[in-house]
């Protein structure tokens, strides 16, 4: 199981958003309090699933952690914006460099067939996810989350509303795909009764 403090190194680009709004020092305090709010959150759950840690200890725990420590310093508005800035910068940064490869010939077909595959490896029931998988047809791909890890776990730890921020991650890194259509009417995060996925090929 991964530290704390290794988990924590590989979330700079939070970091440098709160550097960006506070002074170095107090940054750099409210750092050193979010990793040892980390480390008592794993401690806390170090009984579940092992499925389930490639999302909490990579992203759910840390940036519960991070946002738990800064909304009780300087408010959950801010709190709410330095996790939310950050994730988009990353999610469209993901979204930028899937699009160049949506450009390679054959890609955006096979982009679309290896969904299911690494849904169900990645998103499925092992990992913490319940799932409405729809039957395949060719150019498509949709699958329901019923229940999904990180809005139980947000909810669990008191801060839910951060939820919405890794719902929308999803279409920040899918919405824009050229020759690609990514549709979605709700997630779990924004009170929906599911979080529904719609790929297809244009």
């Amino acid at each position: 199981m991964k530290t704390a403090s290794r988990i924590m190194k590989n979330k700079q680009h939070i970091k440098a958003e709160m550097d960006a709004r506070m002074s170095k020092s107090e940054s750099d305090a409210l750092w050193s309090k979010a990793e040892r709010k980390l480390d008592e959150i794993m401690k806390d759950h170090a009984g579940i699933p092992k499925g389930e840690h490639a999302h909490t200890d990579n992203f759910i725990f840390p940036s519960a952690a991070i946002y738990l420590t800064l909304k009780d310093a300087v408010g959950e508005e801010t709190a709410y914006s330095v996790i939310e800035s950050a994730a988009i910068k990353g999610s469209v940064e993901v979204g930028k460099k899937l699009a160049r490869l949506m450009r390679l010939p054959g890609m955006k077909s096979l982009f679309v067939r290896i969904w299911d595959p690494m849904t169900k490896k990645l998103f499925g029931p092992d990992r913490g996810f319940k799932n409405v998988f729809y039957p395949k047809k060719k150019g498509e791909y949709r699958m329901d989350i019923v229940a999904c890890p990180y809005f139980r776990y947000y909810s669990e730890l008191g801060c839910p509303e951060i939820t919405k921020i890794s719902c929308g991650n999803d279409d920040r890194s899918y919405g824009n795909l050229p020759g690609l259509e990514f549709k979605r009417t709700g997630t779990l995060g924004t009170g929906a009764d599911c979080c529904d996925f719609y790929l297809r090929k244009l």
